[in-house]
């Protein structure tokens, strides 16, 4: 049987004080890897600065496609505090397959900024909050290859204070979350979720609205997740490795 989040508890069942056992707690939950430098692990992270990333792109490779739209929701104490939207030209075709997902053409992108031209405003805004996305390592990983090829084109861009832009920290995964919190309901896509949580989507596969609406369902399954930093990271990693042997357990069966 394996173990739920509902099994994590910090009780002792004696309810005894045990020698060293506090700071022996403290010291793994500063260990835990990929946490910002802009938040202490012990401190609760859904009151904090949040920005919720998503990108609609021209395909699945991070390596060969390129970031077309870019959507970001801020939230500070729980509530949204900016949405923020830039397209950008990709330089390359939009095949036929993504454009009929996000409904972006190249007509549409022919006079926009190249990605390297918003990195800027994209950093300023997102400054000093923690980096959120629905399926993190997708938009991570579009985000730091784009990076990586602005920082060629752009002559002396220096280290960013966006934890989102370092390639280091973990970013907080809602669908981690819906996996272990809702496993006995179907679907996990964003519009299944929300629709079970009631909240609205009304432009499905645009940047902005994704990023809102998944800031929104983190927002409300944060009540059952745990409430400081370095656990949240630590168990979000656990969880998420546990449950890609089991898609790819499914895969293979399937």
């Amino acid at each position: 049987m394996r173990a739920s989040l509902e099994d994590v508890c910090g009780c002792f069942p004696t309810g005894r004080h045990y020698p060293g056992i506090a700071e022996l707690i403290a010291r793994t939950v500063g260990d835990v890897a990929g946490l910002s430098a802009h938040l202490a692990a012990s401190e609760p992270w859904a009151a904090q600065k949040l920005a919720v990333i998503d990108f609609e792109t021209t395909g699945l490779s991070a390596e060969q496609d390129r970031v077309i739209e870019v959507g970001v929701a801020c939230f500070e104490l729980g509530e949204l505090t900016a949405l923020k939207n830039w397209m950008c030209n990709p330089g390359i075709p939009i095949p036929e397959e993504a454009r009929a997902i996000h409904n972006i053409s190249d007509e549409d992108l022919a006079s926009a900024p190249m990605f390297a031209q918003v990195m800027s405003e994209l950093e300023a805004l997102i400054r000093d909050h923690l980096p959120v996305a629905y399926n993190a390592p997708f938009d991570r990983g579009f985000l730091q290859a784009e990076l990586a090829r602005a920082r060629r084109a752009v002559a002396g861009m220096g280290a960013s204070s966006a934890p989102a832009f370092d390639s280091e920290v973990t970013w907080v995964d809602p669908l981690v979350w819906v996996r272990e919190l809702h496993k006995d309901e179907r679907g996990y896509r964003l519009t299944d979720v929300c629709g079970r949580l009631g909240i609205a989507l009304e432009t499905a596969h645009r940047a902005a609205s994704d990023a809102e609406a998944s800031g929104r369902v983190l927002m409300a399954l944060a009540p059952r997740m745990p409430a400081t930093y370095g656990e949240l990271i630590r168990l979000q990693s656990q969880y998420a490795a546990r449950q890609d042997v089991d898609l790819a357990i499914n895969f293979r069966r399937g």
